[in-house]
């Protein structure tokens, strides 16, 4: 299981120490939510916050655009350090080519789907992606309860892979404890991600360990 946890709930008064102490409790990858305050109701950061915290840590940086029309976007969050780019398939008129953009770029592409997304509304992208998220919360803030229907789509997304023969990884984010994470893990999810729950926990690195 590849753990993400998500920087939104590090602390932004030190942030780079706080990512530093995150990759060394076990992190494997850095989730980071770039919101634009219309595709969703809140705004984070943009790529120059990647880019000045990106040499400062050795870890996958998963960058995840919560943002309209995320196309105008994936070249300045490559060129900030992102190793995946994920885009909401409800935020583009055109979502095949926006993963396209993303791998001409030179970098892994995914698609996120909502809640109230259906994982049919994905299917046609399936065969060119290399990660797939399954939001468990609606997005735009931290700390809200797991939406248990994405453990179905998890599933759906998992015997669709096996079927087809596909190879990308399913990532669930929203609401993940060590009892969701376990619901998730026995679906078929292969990356975690968590913000509350590892950043609010006593011991970073033993919640980390429990979701693993």
């Amino acid at each position: 299981m590849i753990i993400a946890p998500s920087i939104l709930s590090a602390d932004f008064s030190r942030l780079g120490d706080s990512l530093k102490e995150t990759v060394d409790a076990g992190a494997d990858w850095l989730h980071i939510d770039m919101m634009d305050g219309t595709f969703v109701p809140n705004i984070s950061f943009g790529p120059m916050v990647m880019a000045a915290v990106r040499p400062l840590v050795d870890c996958v940086f998963d960058c995840h655009l919560m943002i309209d029309q995320p196309e105008r976007y994936i070249q300045a969050v490559v060129d900030a350090g992102a190793d995946y780019v994920t885009i909401h398939v409800e935020a583009t008129a055109h979502p095949h080519r926006a993963i396209q953009m993303i791998k001409q770029a030179g970098v892994k592409a995914g698609v996120v789907i909502n809640p109230g997304t259906p994982v049919s509304a994905i299917e046609p992208l399936l065969a060119d992606c290399d990660l797939v998220l399954v939001m468990s919360v609606n997005p735009g803030f931290g700390g809200q309860k797991f939406i248990p229907n994405a453990v179905d789509k998890v599933a759906q997304l998992a015997h669709i892979r096996q079927e087809k023969g596909y190879d990308y990884l399913i990532e669930v984010d929203g609401g993940i404890n060590e009892q969701t994470g376990a619901q998730c893990k026995a679906a078929g999810a292969d990356v975690l991600v968590a913000g509350s729950y590892v950043y609010k926990h006593a011991n970073m690195r033993q919640a980390i360990d429990s979701l693993r």
